[in-house]
């Protein structure tokens, strides 16, 4: 790591962290909308943070041996994009003058992939520490896969700003705990302590000894008793970066709306304009003209001046050792920067798993873990686990070892019972650009990793969510693990792959796609009980589960089709099995299977009417989950066999006879819609 800057603060300092403070201030009074106090407190530690310690070079924000910085209380977005125009990141004061404006690049909170030099979508509380957690551990692993004795290809810290509302989610405390036990020493975070929320005080909720807690986790502490004091805020900084095996929390004390004479301290400066009149009088109180707005002194950019200089070089020198590690290690210089384009390595399926309709029954857990295991040692970038669930859901890679303080080049990660924390450390790992993670838990439990899950989607992270235990059918654990709204609701986020397969085949096929895409994250809905191989599913998967549904049975071509049939997952056996039956009685049914709605909607019009034929009018669609959605398939005229409450306790025959999924109430149910 390069040393911070020498010398201590200079009246540049003052006035550039000055310039910070209104530029956050006019930035909201210009919107009328925002939250001008916490970018007005943490100006200081921000500014001496990213002019000192951080190591990143604007004209280069996607350097991968870059420091990252997370503003994880998003809501203070107007200090970030401060940062980033003083900095030279290319945000133009016209965009800061735009603030949370359509089409602007200054959003309401920070997006990734919106704004050059945001490193992740932070606003939800608590997300983007438990993100830059994953972020930390991802810098651990790829130090252990590529650095080599000399070669310190991946050297790189992750700081955070984090405020009292990120420390009160739960999300943090599940993933700064898991963070103290794997000593992620390059892990450290300035928390804005300055004891306000938008109720007022946190002497209304919050009121522990936040630093004994993290001590408690493992965590180095040092506070700031000064959040002004740059000398204090330096030397907590440097005692951070100095302490190799714990992550550090910096307990800053501050005052939110610093300078306001009226709103200093109060919870009228978190969440609203200052208004005309007190920002002129805050102004005035540190000596700021009041015009022009959006001022930046020439003192101002002279203090941020050094900041592409410095990270230029930073960047130059680390090319130089990247050029000689192309030499000395040729072929991990290419697997890393194959890492870097996102690109897998030719023939990783190859080694994919096949299986023939004459195979047993097996449950799609199971394939899913048979997927992982072949193909790991082609993927060294495929690291993951579970939420203490791994025997499970079958997410173990037999041949790696634990990640752990001892072990970082580990693939299996622990996550403990924390599906919170997993989904934002998983956000973390792949925001990397370099590793794919996979995290499992029971179906029923992705309530509590919607959050991050749908993060992911909304920053086109391809993370892979393995979830186990898809319906009432995983049997005697009860309505408690029962999933019945869960496949609905998680087809509700945009851009997230829901992919629910019925055999074997298609689970093979469903890993190719979460794989390859690149855009998004997928969701793997894994039976529990074992299913049959699919007469089809072996020919029709390949190219049926990249675009959503196919058909996987017709009836002969001297009996007309006059019924659909339609489902996803384990209900595909149950249809195939009904159109058998009713085939002998003369009545000719299509096998539609549908593992992914959101691919095959995607679909042109003539795709989708080839699989879901117009003219057909009869149509029974069956899940053991919630039916809504399912309208959209069969119809104002068809039939919907599924699961609109909740589950009971029994074996999964039982609970099929008993709740209606049978064979015969699909042979009826046609039958009913051809009268």
């Amino acid at each position: 790591m390069s040393e911070p800057l020498a010398g201590g603060p200079s009246p540049d300092d003052r006035i550039a962290i000055d310039t910070i403070r209104f530029l956050a201030v006019d930035m909201v009074e210009e919107a009328n909308s925002g939250h001008p106090g916490a970018p007005m407190a943490q100006a200081p530690m921000a500014y001496w943070l990213w002019t000192r310690h951080l190591r990143h070079n604007p004209d280069d924000p996607n350097w991968v041996n870059r420091d990252r910085f997370v503003l994880s209380c998003g809501h203070a977005s107007a200090l970030i994009y401060a940062l980033l125009h003083l900095s030279g990141y290319g945000l133009l004061l016209s965009e800061l003058r735009r603030f949370r404006q359509l089409g602007s690049q200054t959003p309401g909170h920070p997006e990734y992939g919106h704004t050059a030099g945001v490193e992740t979508t932070t606003g939800p509380l608590g997300q983007g520490l438990a993100t830059a957690v994953g972020m930390a551990m991802a810098e651990q692993l790829l130090a252990a896969q590529f650095n080599r004795d000399g070669y310190a290809l991946i050297d790189h810290r992750t700081w955070v700003i984090a405020s009292d509302g990120d420390l009160m989610e739960g999300v943090t405390s599940e993933a700064c705990s898991l963070a103290g036990h794997l000593q992620l020493g390059k892990l450290n975070v300035l928390y804005d302590a300055n004891r306000i929320s938008i109720d007022g005080s946190t002497d209304l909720t919050f009121t522990e000894d936040v630093a004994a807690r993290y001590r408690a986790y493992g965590w180095h502490v040092v506070t700031v008793e000064d959040g002004e004091n740059l000398e204090q805020l330096d030397a907590a900084m440097r005692a951070a970066v100095d302490e190799a095996t714990k992550p550090s929390l910096i307990v800053v004390r501050t005052e939110i709306g610093f300078g306001s004479p009226n709103k200093q301290g109060t919870a009228s400066a978190h969440g609203a304009p200052l208004g005309g009149d007190e920002t002129k009088a805050t102004k005035a109180a540190l000596g700021w003209p009041a015009e022009p707005t959006f001022h930046v002194p020439e003192a101002a950019a002279r203090a941020f001046a050094s900041i592409r200089q410095r990270g230029a070089e930073a960047e130059a020198d680390w090319r130089q050792l990247h050029g000689q590690y192309r030499k000395a290690h040729p072929d991990a210089a290419a697997d890393f920067d194959a890492r870097q384009r996102g690109a897998l390595p030719d023939g990783w399926d190859d080694l994919l798993p096949r299986f023939q309709e004459s195979d047993a029954p097996v449950a799609t857990r199971k394939v899913s873990g048979l997927v992982l295991n072949a193909i790991s040692d082609r993927l060294p970038q495929l690291v993951g686990g579970s939420a203490d669930l791994a025997g499970s859901n079958n997410t173990l890679l037999a041949g790696s070892t634990i990640f752990s303080p001892a072990a970082r080049r580990g693939r299996n990660l622990y996550f403990g019972v924390r599906e919170h924390a997993m989904g934002a450390i998983l956000n973390g790992l792949a925001l990397s650009g370099m590793l794919r993670p996979y995290g499992g838990t029971f179906l029923v439990f992705s309530d509590y990793m919607r959050p991050a899950m749908r993060l992911a989607a909304l920053m086109g992270q391809p993370v892979v969510y393995v979830m186990t235990h898809d319906s009432i059918f995983l049997g005697e654990d009860g309505p408690t693990h029962q999933p019945v709204e869960h496949l609905a609701a998680l087809r509700a986020i945009p851009r997230l792959d829901v992919m629910r397969p019925a055999d074997a085949a298609e689970t093979v096929e469903a890993w190719r796609q979460a794989l390859v895409r690149r855009d998004g994250p997928t969701v793997l809905a894994l039976t529990r009980q074992k299913l049959p191989l699919l007469p089809g599913a072996i020919e029709g998967a390949r190219s049926g589960v990249a675009r959503g549904a196919y058909v996987l049975a017709d009836p002969p071509e001297d009996v007309a089709t006059r019924a659909l049939l339609l489902a996803s997952g384990s209900e595909v056996t149950l249809i195939h099995e009904a159109h058998k039956v009713l085939l002998a009685d003369g009545i000719g049914t299509r096998v539609i299977s549908a593992p992914c709605w959101r691919r095959f909607d995607a679909q042109d019009e003539h795709y989708r009417a080839s699989v879901i034929t117009p003219s057909v009018k009869a149509r029974v669609a069956v899940e053991a989950g919630c039916s809504l959605g399912w309208h959209r398939y069969v119809g104002d005229h068809g039939t919907i066999i599924a699961q609109d409450d909740f589950g009971a306790s029994a074996p999964h025959n039982n609970l099929a006879e008993h709740f209606g999924f049978t064979v015969e109430t699909v042979v009826d149910a046609v039958r009913q819609l051809l009268r």
